[in-house]
């Protein structure tokens, strides 16, 4: 996220620049249906309508569920073996996904990570074991992967509330528990707003990076490196946009562990390896779905969400082993957060 206040606007005929514009207030841009739109992308000089393909195939949208419920089977069946839960590119084979994107689609579908799954269906056949009087506690944990019954307990105490022995001489709760714990969360994509989603094609563009692990401070404090060594080297009459890259998701990971790419677009040539720890690379190249948010960047997460669930299993397209990437396009110490624009680009075959 942006959190400097960005250098001299671009030119007025960049559309990448910060200026704000206030007639932008609903949260997401809408459309009058729920649909995958073709229209003509801004004049940034890196990116034009591409053709959408195959929109609207009919049941795509249950093929997509189906392709992740043969991920949660497996992940089912190694917990009911006593297996180790299979690894994540195991489980985007499974699902027939690419692993770049597997993490993120698997969440908005199901409303939960693959970890959360493995948690949940642990608990669920622990729970299924106990409802057999004749298993011991200790039984039950150890068939699931708990290392002891402590641990086993300690989960159940956290996810149910409840001790085995509580649970099990109350059958009807035990029971409640199982019928709970046997369907996933419902997913929130934001289904009552309709999205507008743009199928471009993005020319690629040079931008000056640098990795960070954090928080939004930190993000922050990136950005702020990335504009004085721009300032140091005579770059800021080039910048051309500011860009990001998200490499976890922080409503999965500690904040402190987070990753992200902080990145300005720049027209001048820098040198490849910049020292302190900037680097050069291309962004974009290919076609890409792109959705605005304008609002709080908190949105972020549930609007990509929105994209992965809705719009990308009946839209007949198909996700490319490429990073998904922000484009702010406001100075947020000027701009109210309400009036934020982000545009969110995901990466099409």
């Amino acid at each position: 996220m942006p959190p400097v206040k960005p250098v001299p606007a671009p030119s007025a005929g960049d559309a990448s620049g910060f200026e704000a514009t206030a007639a932008e207030a609903p949260t997401i841009e809408r459309s009058a249906a729920d649909a995958p739109l073709v229209s003509p992308a801004p004049d940034t000089g890196r990116t034009h309508a591409a053709p959408a393909r195959g929109a609207f195939k009919p049941g795509t949208r249950d093929a997509h569920l189906r392709r992740i419920q043969r991920a949660v089977a497996l992940i089912e069946q190694t917990i009911i073996a006593g297996e180790e839960p299979p690894e994540l590119s195991r489980l985007a084979e499974a699902a027939a996904f690419s692993p770049f994107h597997f993490h993120r689609v698997y969440r908005a579908m199901t409303g939960e990570t693959t970890g959360q799954t493995v948690a949940r269906l642990r608990l669920l056949q622990g729970l299924r074991l106990l409802s057999n009087g004749e298993r011991s506690v200790t039984d039950a944990a150890l068939a699931v992967g708990y290392q002891t019954p402590q641990a086993f307990t300690r989960a159940l105490r956290q996810g149910i509330g409840g001790t085995p022995s509580e649970l099990r001489a109350e059958p009807e709760r035990l029971w409640r528990e199982i019928d709970r714990l046997a369907q996933p969360p419902a997913p929130q994509d934001g289904e009552t707003a309709p999205l507008r989603v743009e199928v471009v094609s993005v020319e690629p563009f040079q931008v000056a990076a640098l990795r960070v692990t954090g928080a939004y401070p930190e993000q922050n404090q990136g950005y702020g490196r990335l504009f004085g060594w721009a300032a140091q080297h005579g770059l800021l009459d080039s910048l051309r946009g500011l860009y990001g890259v998200p490499l976890d998701d922080r409503r999965d990971v500690p904040p402190q562990a987070c990753a992200f790419d902080c990145m300005l677009a720049l027209a001048a040539p820098f040198a490849a390896d910049a020292g302190e720890s900037i680097r050069m690379q291309l962004l974009g190249g290919g076609r890409y779905a792109r959705v605005r948010l304008v609002g709080a960047f908190d949105g972020l997460e549930a609007l990509t969400d929105a994209l992965l669930a809705r719009w990308l299993p009946d839209s007949g397209e198909t996700l490319r082993a490429a990073p998904l990437f922000h484009e702010y396009l406001d100075d947020p110490d000027e701009t109210p957060e309400a009036l934020l624009r982000t545009d969110v680009y995901l990466p099409l075959v």
